[in-house]
Order: C-alpha cells, then sequence, then structure tokens
C-alpha cells in the first residue's frame, strides 16, 4: 500500500549503519543495499537515509576521481550507541530514576563492566 512503511521509523537507518559498521571499507549504495535485509527498499531510498545520515554526521561520502562514490560511517557502532544513551537520559524527566531502571535491567556481567568503567573513572 502507497504511504504504508514497512519498517519501523529509524529501522532504515540502523540497518544503512549496521552495513557500514561491517564493512572495512567505505560501501558504494549499491553494496548498502545489498547489504540490508528484506524487505529491501528501493536504490533511491538508500540513497535518502545516505544523505539524511550525512546531515546528521554520521556518515561520510567519499569522491573518488576513478572509482564509484562511497559511504563511511563517522563513527564507531559503540561510539553510535553512547551516543544514544547519552541523548536517552538527557530527555529523561528524573534521571537518577532512568539510571536506577537501567542498571537493574542490566545482566550481572554487564553490570560489572559498569562497575569497572566507574571505578576506573573515580581512581585519579
Amino acid at each position: 500500500m502507497a504511504g504504508q512503511r514497512s519498517r519501523p521509523r529509524g529501522q532504515l537507518e540502523q540497518a544503512v549503519l549496521e552495513a557500514l559498521w561491517t564493512a572495512d571499507d567505505g560501501l558504494t549504495a549499491r553494496q548498502v543495499l545489498d547489504a540490508v535485509a528484506e524487505p529491501r527498499p528501493a536504490l533511491t531510498t538508500v540513497l535518502t537515509v545516505l544523505d539524511r545520515l550525512g546531515r546528521k554526521g554520521a556518515v561520510v561520502r567519499e569522491e573518488h576521481a576513478d572509482a564509484p562514490l562511497t559511504f563511511r560511517a563517522t563513527h564507531s557502532r559503540e561510539d553510535h550507541t553512547a551516543s544514544l544513551m547519552s541523548s536517552a537520559l538527557a530527555a529523561a524527566s528524573d534521571r537518577e530514576a532512568a539510571l536506577l531502571q537501567f542498571t537493574g535491567s542490566l545482566a550481572s556481567g554487564d553490570l560489572e563492566v559498569l562497575r569497572r568503567a566507574i571505578d576506573s573513572r573515580s581512581r585519579p
């Protein structure tokens, strides 16, 4: 049906970023399209997503004199995840409650990693 989304909002952006993160070098738009799981969007849709990610600073276009245009993620998957987590925390009306809810949902292994990170930051 026209106008109906086949994916939830933001899921295609995430799929495009995943494709770029798994590549050793930049990818062409066609290569990004080939890496996206079904249902595959049109190539023009992938180009639109790449353009939007570029305007957000998440993707850079690399023009080559004798090769096709390629795209590369500007930040690692881990940097992107940390940014999403920071944004979510910034949007919380009660930061303490949000942090308590988040840490309460962590697996014990993840909680231990977080403890080590906090301990290493608190040492001079």
